[in-house]
C-alpha cells in the first residue's frame, strides 16, 4: 500500500509549488458560510509563493462566482482567478448549436445559457441534452430521471453535463448533482460530453489563467491542486499530472468519516495519487 502524508496545513509543503488551484465547494465553503482558516491560507500562499486559481464544477460562467464569495465573505485577496465547468461547458454546447436541446437542471443554472440562443425543446424534438443538476436536487433522486434517459438514450442524444459532481456538502447537506444524471445515462449506454474536473478542458483553462497571473518567463509554475471530491478534484489532478491535497474533513464531502483508515482506504482503492491530506484547508 502507497504511502499517504497526513499534515495540519499548507504551510509544511508550500515552498515546493509555484501556483496554487483550489476547490471551492467542501474546501472554500459550504454553500452557506466560509470553512475556518481556508481564506487565512489563500491570501498567505498568494503573499509568500505565487498565484491561486480557483477551479469548481459549478455549472455558471465564472463571472457569477465572484459575486456569491463575496456574500460568503471571501476577499478579492485571497485569488486571482476563477475557473469553472460553465466556462468550459459553453464551449461544449456550442459545437451542438444551433441544433434545439432538451435541458435538465434548476432555473438558478439560467446564467450558464445567456447569450447563447439556444432553443429549449421537449425530448422528442430535441437533438441534444445539457444537464446542469437535478431539476430539485435537494428533494429528487437521480433514480427519478431514468424512464427519461433510457427514451434519451434509445433516440442516441448525446448529453453535455456542466458539473460531473456526484453530490455536494451544502450546509451539511448533501445535494445531488449532474454527475448522478450523467452516471445513470452512461449506464444506459448514452454519449456524456464534460467540461468540468477531472476532464481535461477545465484543466487547460486552469493552466492558462495561471499563466495570465503569473506573466510571460521564468520555469514552467510547480503546481498544486486542493480539493475534496476523490474522482473530480483528486483524479483530475493526477490525470493532468498536478500534485494534489485531499481535504477530508468537516465542511467536505468526507464529513464525518475521516478517520485516517478510511481516508486511505478509499484513496488506494481507487488507485489516486496524493501529496498530502489535510483535515481542513488551513496555512
Amino acid at each position: 500500500m502507497a504511502e499517504f502524508r497526513f499534515i495540519d496545513g499548507l504551510s509544511e509543503i508550500a515552498a515546493q509549488y509555484d501556483a496554487l488551484v483550489c476547490d471551492a465547494w467542501g474546501v472554500i465553503h459550504n454553500g452557506k458560510k466560509l470553512l475556518p482558516g481556508a481564506a487565512d491560507a489563500m491570501m498567505r500562499f498568494r503573499q509568500e509563493r505565487g498565484p491561486l486559481v480557483i477551479l469548481t464544477n459549478a455549472p455558471k460562467p465564472s463571472d457569477v462566482i465572484p459575486p456569491q464569495l463575496d456574500r460568503l465573505g471571501l476577499p478579492r485577496a485571497a485569488w486571482d482567478a476563477i475557473v469553472t465547468s460553465g466556462d468550459s461547458t459553453r464551449a461544449e454546447i456550442e459545437r451542438f448549436l444551433p441544433a434545439p436541446a432538451y435541458r435538465i437542471g434548476p432555473s438558478f443554472d439560467d446564467p450558464l445559457f445567456e447569450g447563447m440562443g439556444i432553443d429549449f425543446t421537449g425530448l422528442e424534438e430535441a437533438a441534444f441534452i445539457v444537464c446542469t443538476g437535478l431539476n430539485d436536487g435537494f428533494t429528487e433522486e437521480p433514480d427519478q430521471y431514468r424512464d427519461l434517459l433510457k427514451a434519451a438514450a434509445a433516440r442516441d442524444l448525446p448529453m453535455v453535463c456542466a458539473n460531473p459532481d456526484i453530490q455536494v456538502n451544502w450546509g451539511g447537506r448533501l445535494m445531488w448533482c449532474a454527475g448522478a444524471i450523467a452516471q445513470i445515462y452512461d449506464s444506459f449506454g448514452g454519449t456524456i460530453v464534460y467540461g468540468g474536473k477531472p476532464f481535461a478542458p477545465i484543466y487547460r483553462l486552469a493552466r492558462a489563467a495561471i499563466d495570465e497571473a503569473r506573466g510571460t518567463g521564468g520555469a514552467e509554475p510547480r503546481l498544486l491542486a486542493i480539493g475534496d471530491g476523490l474522482m473530480t478534484d483528486i483524479r483530475g489532478a493526477n490525470d493532468a499530472e498536478i500534485d494534489a491535497v485531499l481535504i477530508a474533513g468537516a465542511g467536505g464531502l468526507h464529513e464525518g468519516a475521516a478517520d485516517r483508515a478510511s481516508v486511505i482506504d478509499k484513496l488506494s482503492r481507487d488507485g489516486l495519487r496524493v501529496a498530502a491530506i489535510m483535515e481542513g484547508l488551513k496555512w
